[in-house]
């Protein structure tokens, strides 16, 4: 018998199928300017609905590495890799630390966590510490207002508001 838990993310994941039929996921991260060869990490990444749009963006030469504190959606992350054989896709079961190199990710998705987070200080350190000098740390949440996410990603200290764009927040290191 499946855990409630389980049950729930199938659900999830379920919705979200339903969701990116109307609202996929390549326009939310159209405008952030990723480019073949980035390195991109998809923070809380779920059932790796981003997945597919960043690894048509970065194409073979990039990589993507897709963190998760739930085992059900690294699952999901590695069928989805086998099914579409990307070569290109880590997955890291974590729930803040990245294993990742310092000053190595070009760009950070945060989509659809931060307003579950109860102290995001930590996590926003070990984003810091993980995305390179120049680059980029993308938030959308639908459950925050936009000046909760500026405060929530701002008053920590890592990472100050860089650009408003039409479905994200672009933030850069401090």
């Amino acid at each position: 018998m499946p855990k409630p838990a389980n049950f729930l993310f199938r659900m999830m994941a379920f919705d979200f199928k339903i969701r990116d039929l109307f609202s996929p996921r390549k326009n939310i991260i159209a405008d952030l300017g990723i480019k073949p060869g980035f390195q991109i990490l998809d923070f809380g990444c779920g059932p790796g609905a981003y997945i597919p749009a960043a690894e048509e963006l970065t194409g073979p030469s990039g990589h993507i590495y897709a963190l998760d504190a739930q085992p059900m959606a690294i699952e999901y992350v590695q069928d989805l890799c086998r099914k579409k054989k990307y070569s290109n896709v880590t997955s890291i079961l974590s729930d803040r630390s990245t294993g990742l190199r310092s000053a190595s990710i070009d760009i950070i998705f945060l989509y659809d966590i931060l307003h579950g987070l109860i102290d995001s200080k930590p996590i926003l350190e070990e984003l810091h510490r993980v995305v390179r000098p120049d680059g980029i740390l993308s938030v959308n949440d639908h459950h925050l207002q936009q000046e909760e996410i500026i405060a929530k990603v701002t008053s920590a200290g890592y990472f100050k508001l860089m650009e408003k764009k039409s479905k994200t927040i672009s933030f850069s290191k401090t």
